[in-house]
């Protein structure tokens, strides 16, 4: 019998369960679970010295909180602050917790099938973005304006010009789908399923991805795609597609703003 295009490769448990090099064979890589205490009190951690970075950072060049107004420099200087924190927590906790193998411990591994992530990403921007925030447009409509969701994607865009957009590309693209998914996706949620069941940890960790991003206007949008990005992580048990995704999800998103 064949094995689903989406099973986990030959030797791997589910999400939650540690898994010892002597209980399997040897191609199979072990697995890492971590404690809620390490995912909530890291991602805690990380987060305040993200934002004390970034305070220093607009203090020391009097930069402007208000996005109309951010130098091209700071799309990048800020992002460094906010992943870098993260970056060095997911490497110790890996060491200290888990296996030493980063990709291992928080599977960001990829298969060819991951390309399917292209017109999910698509699709989720073109349609699903629209059709979920719609009814709140309906209600609320001064909140939930186009002008509204479109306004920090647009002031960063509008910011940038020449070797910025390149820039802009990169930090958005790549960069943001890189760390996000392997915090969101590969820390938390897969933290969360060893301790909860796993459409709890696929919630709980799409309110979470949605409410860091702060800007009421875009919650019902990211949420709807958070659920999509946490259920290819749940179904195919890595970061492959979920980053794919993530990745044409912004890719369509800076596109959109370039011919608008």
């Amino acid at each position: 019998m064949s094995r689903p295009m989406w099973d986990p490769p030959h030797g791997e448990r589910p999400y939650g369960e540690r898994v010892y090099a002597h209980e399997v064979p040897h191609a199979a890589t072990p697995r890492a679970a971590f404690s809620l205490r390490v995912v909530i009190g890291g991602w805690v951690m990380c987060y305040a010295i993200a934002t004390l970075l970034q305070v220093a950072l607009v203090a020391l060049f009097d930069v402007s909180v208000d996005g109309d107004d951010q130098p091209s420099w700071f799309l990048l200087a800020g992002a460094l602050t906010l992943w870098v924190p993260f970056i060095v927590l997911l490497v110790v906790v890996s060491q200290r917790s888990g296996t030493g193998n980063v990709l291992a411990d928080y599977r960001a591994r990829f298969r060819l099938t991951d390309l399917w992530g292209l017109p999910i990403g698509v699709l989720s921007q073109l349609l699903l973005v629209g059709l979920v925030t719609w009814p709140f447009r309906e209600w609320f409509p001064d909140t939930f304006s186009t002008s509204e969701v479109e306004d920090r994607a647009r002031n960063l865009y509008d910011s940038a010009t020449g070797i910025w957009l390149v820039v802009l590309f990169i930090v958005v693209v790549l960069g943001a789908p890189v760390v996000e998914e392997l915090v969101y996706r590969g820390f938390i949620q897969a933290g969360l399923q060893g301790r909860f069941n796993d459409i709890a940890a696929l919630v709980v960790t799409a309110v979470w991805f949605t409410v860091i991003h702060g800007r009421v206007a875009e919650f019902p949008g990211l949420f709807a795609f958070a659920l999509v990005l946490g259920t290819c992580f749940l179904v195919t048990k890595r970061l492959g597609l979920p980053f794919v995704a993530h990745l044409a999800f912004n890719a369509t998103g800076l596109a959109l703003l370039a011919l608008t």
